[in-house]
C-alpha cells in the first residue's frame, strides 16, 4: 500500500509503498477513503510540539474508509461498511485507567507508547489496522461525501468536553477559543445540544460575525481587547444571562491570562472544562484563587478527548441534521501531495476549515 511516512522530525513526510496491515484477533483493516490533517500537524512533524511518537511512523489522526477484513470477533461489522475510525485506542486491560494512544500523533505515558507500538501507523495510507471497537459505523455514505465526513473527527475533541460537563439544553456556555479550529468547532456542537447561548470570545471580528451568520443570535460575540480584567468584564457584560459552563480549548501559544480571565466569568456553581494546551510548552501554568473555586463551589474537569460512546452519540447528532457536516470549506489533496497538504492546513486551520488527505482524488 501507498503511505506517507515521518522517519524523522523536521523531515518533509516520504511518500512510499510498505506492507499492507496483517490482520488480528480484535482488529479490522479499514480502506482509507479521507483523513484530516491537523491544523497543528506541522508543529508535531518538526519536533516543536514535543509528541509522544516513536519513528519512522505513518502519522494521521482520524479517518473515514469502509471494511477490508474484519477479524474472527466482530458480530456486528462486516466488510464494506463504511466507519469513522476513531483515533483514541485504550488499553483492553485496565477498564478503570485505560492507557492511552492516540493514533497517529501521540500517546499518554509508557502505557500509551507500548499501545503505540503495535497499533503504530496511523492514516495518511491506504489502509489502516485499528482495534474492532474504533470502527465506529456511519451508515451508507457517498464515496464523494467521505471528506466532509471527515468534520466529525474535529467536532469530537470539544463534545468531549461538553459531555464531561454534562452540558444541558438551556444552559449558557462561554467557549475560549471560539475562533480557532475546534473552538469554531465547540460552538456548533454546543448550540447542537441545546444550550441556550454560546459566549463567543475572540479577537477576530470576521470570524465572530461569521459565527453569528451562521448559527444566529444564540451566539453571542465577544471582541477581546487583550486587557485580561477589560476582557473579563466584556464577556460577563455581554452574556444575557449568568454562565452556567466556560470550556477553554485554546492553544499552547495562549497566555494564561487570557484563559483565567474567560474561566473567571463563571456562576457561582458554575462548570469549567480544561481542554486546551497552556503549559505544554514550558513558561507559566494557570493560577486560580482557591478562596474564590471553594467559596463559589465551582466544579473544575479536566478533559483530554472523549469517552469511548461519544463517537456513536455524536453520529446520532449528525444523522438527526441537529449537527451539520457542511460548515467547513474543504480542501483535498491527493496523498502523494501530503506535505503540501500539511502545509496548506497549518496556513488554513481557522475557522470551519478543513484540510483532508485523499488516497484517491475523484
Amino acid at each position: 500500500m501507498k503511505a506517507a511516512i515521518l522517519k524523522e522530525f523536521a523531515t518533509p513526510l516520504s511518500v512510499e509503498n510498505m506492507p499492507d496491515p496483517v490482520l488480528g484477533t480484535g482488529e479490522v483493516i479499514v480502506d482509507i477513503f479521507a483523513a484530516p490533517v491537523l491544523p497543528y500537524a506541522n508543529e508535531v512533524f518538526n519536533g516543536e510540539r514535543k509528541m509522544l511518537l516513536e519513528l519512522p511512523i505513518v502519522p494521521g489522526t482520524g479517518a473515514i474508509g469502509r471494511i477490508r477484513a474484519v477479524g474472527p470477533d466482530a458480530t456486528r461489522l462486516k466488510v464494506g461498511d463504511w466507519v469513522l475510525c476513531d483515533a483514541t485506542i485504550r488499553s483492553r486491560d485496565n477498564a478503570t485507567n485505560p492507557d492511552i494512544t492516540l493514533h497517529g500523533l501521540t500517546a499518554r505515558g509508557d502505557g500509551g507508547l507500548h499501545l503505540q507500538r503495535y497499533f503504530h501507523h496511523g492514516s495518511f495510507a491506504e489502509q489502516m489496522l485499528i482495534p474492532t471497537e474504533n470502527a465506529i459505523p456511519i451508515g451508507e455514505i457517498k464515496t464523494s461525501d467521505a471528506s466532509k465526513w471527515c468534520a466529525i473527527t474535529t467536532f469530537l475533541v470539544p463534545y468531549g468536553g461538553l459531555l464531561a460537563a454534562n452540558l444541558q439544553a438551556g444552559e449558557t456556555i462561554l467557549v475560549s477559543g471560539a475562533t480557532g479550529h475546534f473552538g469554531s468547532a465547540c460552538v456548533a456542537v454546543a448550540l447542537a445540544m441545546g444550550a441556550r447561548y454560546v459566549i463567543a470570545p475572540g479577537r477576530n471580528e470576521m470570524v465572530l460575525d461569521e459565527m453569528v451568520r451562521r448559527f444566529g443570535d444564540r451566539v453571542i460575540p465577544v471582541t477581546l481587547s487583550g486587557d485580561p480584567q477589560e476582557d473579563q468584564l466584556r464577556m460577563q457584560q455581554a452574556a444575557p444571562c449568568p454562565i452556567d459552563c466556560v470550556l477553554d480549548i485554546l492553544p499552547p501559544s495562549a497566555a494564561p491570562s487570557t484563559v483565567k480571565a474567560a474561566i473567571m466569568t463563571v456562576r457561582p456553581y458554575g462548570k469549567i472544562v480544561l481542554m486546551g494546551g497552556i503549559g505544554m510548552h514550558g513558561g507559566s501554568g494557570l493560577e486560580l484563587p482557591y478562596p474564590w473555586i471553594m467559596r463559589n463551589c465551582i466544579t473544575i474537569y479536566g478533559q483530554w478527548l472523549y469517552p469511548t460512546n461519544a463517537p456513536a452519540r455524536l453520529i446520532t447528532l449528525i444523522q438527526s441534521g441537529l449537527l451539520k457536516l457542511d460548515n467547513f470549506t474543504i480542501t483535498r489533496f491527493p496523498i502523494d501531495e501530503v506535505n503540501e497538504a500539511v502545509t496548506h492546513a497549518a496556513a488554513s486551520g481557522g475557522a470551519f476549515r478543513m484540510t483532508v488527505l485523499n488516497s484517491v482524488i475523484d
